[in-house]
């Protein structure tokens, strides 16, 4: 596919474009909506599962398909993505429960790992490392734009209509893309072993569902040295112990161990797991921070996060210009990754009486750190490894900073409810003394303004406060001040804790080699002396 004429390879990038554009709207669009659906379906407690579901479907399904399609090339899985994104979309939107929109959820990730592995890996098929600094900057770009419109439309929708349409408004998206695909993306044939390595996905499977649950449960529905959650670590071990000797002795591995031998490979699965982890826990929470604390409507929510997605998109197209234009990547990746901790760091400072001129400019500073470093990391990846190994390194990107966003969310969602709670004690034990005088019955009525939930409702927020007599207008003030202080301490130290994971990120890369980028897909990596027995290792 390198060698197609330019024309052709523009137009396949414009299918491939409309395909993450479809997937990308379809994901955005449920951020700033997703409050308000809780606070409808409720179960806060499983708030972080619709996005954590989601990120584990699509990183188990990314790598398995990675490797799938180095043999049989990537055409039809990104078609069969298309088409189990557009069902999990449709069905999301009949959820009744709690329980079943996160199922939907998990289809809806099952998609959208074929339609991510193959979008990020086709780019490598088209274009020399030189040259695909440019498209992966603009393939995070159309993720960013799609960050600019979903999320406002998100706030549009559940703000003036049912918040069902969320999931419905785009999926003729889903047609068009899939006809493009179609029509532009050229067959390949197949190549190279075509076994399959089930029981190394198996074994894969088994080691991500654990620890992701071992995450989101610990410290919160059970504690951390309870037998549940020491199970749940024990059986992540066991299953990564098993996955390292099937790899080994498997033909065709889904996940090459020869890999982790290059330190350039190892180094940017690390900081992109970090990565993950910090971008996701700013992108999850900041909503409810902007609803919760600040009280600003869904809508304008919306309008909040635009932003940080504007200057998402113009980094992240302008380093990949630098990139291809310059052939370096490293500082880039520093700066993104310096300027992103500051802006996470800033968002920590925020409090109740924080304006949304303020919190627009915190979430420009993430914005733009991320637009520099995201797609570095992919690139290296891609750069480091023979082409033959594309598909499933791509896969391995997208894998660890995947489950970097899972278990990164998971435990700042911990970190939330039990901050919010502490919170909670303490402050009410300071307005213990001002409902003495109040009947039990009111009492109980007044606990359920201590549900943060209501912040993010203004309908149900003026249900639960109707019935109260005028001369408690100033108690029911309070309470709320009390909940929304509570949010806001909870959260801000959810980005303090995001600040610091970004720089452990910034500090590994300082140690991250700059490997010239190749300039033909046939070419060789080159490399210093001391790393070419890392190659060997890969083509051995």
């Amino acid at each position: 596919m390198e060698h197609l004429e330019q024309r052709k390879k523009v137009f396949i990038m414009l299918a491939i474009m409309s395909a993450m554009l479809f997937a990308a709207l379809n994901q955005t669009i449920v951020g700033t909506a997703l409050p308000r659906i809780i606070a409808d379906l409720g179960g806060m407690k499983f708030y972080s599962w619709v996005f954590t579901i989601y990120m584990l479907t699509s990183s188990i399904t990314a790598v398995l398909v990675g490797k799938l399609s180095d043999i049989y090339g990537r055409k039809p899985f990104i078609l069969i993505g298309i088409g189990i994104f557009t069902i999990g979309s449709f069905l999301s939107g009949f959820s009744n429960t709690i329980i079943q929109l996160i199922v939907f959820r998990g289809i809806q990730g099952f998609g959208a790992g074929m339609i991510m592995s193959t979008a990020f890996a086709s780019i490598g098929d088209l274009f020399a490392p030189r040259e695909r600094g440019r498209w992966q900057g603009l393939m995070s770009a159309v993720f960013g734009l799609a960050s600019v419109f979903g999320p406002t439309l998100g706030g549009y929708i559940v703000d003036n209509a049912d918040w069902h349409w969320v999931f419905w408004v785009f999926l003729p998206f889903g047609a068009v893309a899939l006809i493009m695909i179609w029509t532009l993306f050229p067959s390949q044939a197949k190549k190279g072993n075509s076994s399959i390595d089930y029981f190394g996905s198996l074994m894969l499977s088994l080691t991500i569902i654990p620890l992701l649950l071992a995450f989101t449960w610990g410290g919160k529905d059970y504690e951390w040295a309870s037998v549940q959650i020491i199970g749940l670590f024990a059986g992540t071990i066991i299953a990564l112990i098993l996955f390292i000797i099937i790899e080994n002795k498997a033909s065709n591995p889904v996940l090459p161990l020869a890999l982790f031998k290059n330190n350039i490979f190892s180094l940017s699965n690390l900081i992109g797991f970090l990565l993950g982890a910090g971008m996701f826990g700013a992108i999850m929470y900041m909503p409810m921070f902007v609803q919760g604390v600040i009280g600003t409507s869904a809508t304008k929510s919306g309008l909040v996060m635009m932003p940080m997605t504007l200057s998402m998109v113009v980094a992240s197209a302008i380093g990949g210009q630098l990139i291809t234009k310059t052939g370096k990547y490293k500082i880039i990746a520093l700066a993104g990754l310096l300027i992103m901790g500051s802006g996470l760091f800033l968002l920590s400072e925020m409090s109740a009486d924080t304006s949304n001129y303020r919190a627009v400019m915190n979430m420009i500073t993430v914005g733009i750190g991320l637009g520099l470093s995201f797609p570095v990391f992919t690139l290296t990846i891609q750069n480091a490894v023979e082409h033959k190994h594309l598909g499933v390194a791509t896969a391995s990107a997208q894998l660890f900073r995947q489950i970097g966003g899972t278990v990164g969310v998971a435990v700042l969602g911990t970190v939330m409810n039990s901050k919010m709670t502490e919170k909670m004690k303490e402050l009410g034990h300071q307005a213990q003394g001002g409902t003495d005088a109040i009947p039990p019955a009111m009492k109980a009525k007044l606990s359920v303004l201590q549900d943060p939930q209501l912040l993010m409702d203004p309908e149900k927020l003026e249900k639960a406060t109707a019935g109260f007599p005028p001369e408690m207008k100033q108690l029911l003030e309070h309470l709320l001040a009390f909940t929304r202080e509570a949010l806001s301490f909870a959260l801000t130290n959810v980005f303090f804790i995001g600040a610091l994971i970004i720089a452990a990120a910034f500090c590994l890369t300082l140690f991250m080699k700059e490997i010239p980028l190749r300039q033909s897909n046939k070419g060789e990596t080159i490399i210093k002396e001391e790393d070419k027995p890392t190659l060997r290792s890969q083509t051995s």
